[in-house]
């Protein structure tokens, strides 16, 4: 077993779910789902935040990435299966201090790789300052300008997906 296996057992094991509030108490998820609300009634898009505070062991072994671990989160909660194929996943897995945007192929479309690394640059920025809530916030934020500049409110739009962040 490498030395990085073990370190980043260790991290996995050491933080507990409780870790969370830590890093977002109460009053900081309610403001992130304002946030989310609030940001949502300019465009018809969806944006999901689901933070982790660490993986199973055995993902650990098996080596699973926050990637992949937030494609699978992408699925769980169905951010692909809007009705525009606009749904935005913010994924952040703290154990790792390591987070993914993923976004469904609609979206994806008119922002491409550059656009969501531009977002994950200023937000991993933040996060590196320990301005875990602010790096969200701004991910929200600018996420949301693209889904207003592509998908533009209407009065049709139902909200699919929950505005309150995740903790699994």
């Amino acid at each position: 077993m490498s030395l990085k296996l073990i370190k980043r057992l260790f991290r996995h094991l050491f933080i507990w779910p409780s870790a969370v509030r830590r890093y977002f108490p109460v009053d900081s998820m309610q403001r992130i789902e304002a946030v989310i609300a609030e940001n949502e009634s300019t465009h018809s898009g969806e944006i999901c935040f689901v933070v982790e505070s660490n993986l199973h062991v055995l993902d650990i072994f098996r080596k699973k990435s926050a990637q992949k671990r937030a494609i699978e989160v992408f699925s769980q909660y169905q951010v692909w299966d809007t009705e525009h194929n606009n749904g935005v996943l913010i994924y952040l897995l703290l154990a790792d201090r390591d987070f993914e945007i993923l976004a469904d192929r609609g979206i994806h479309l008119h922002v491409g790789d550059v656009g969501w690394k531009r977002i994950c640059h200023e937000m991993e920025s933040l996060f590196r300052q320990g301005q875990f809530e602010a790096g969200i916030l701004y991910g929200i934020s600018q996420i949301g300008q693209r889904l207003a500049q592509h998908y533009p409110a209407n009065d049709e739009h139902i909200n699919e997906l929950p505005n309150a962040p995740i903790i699994i």
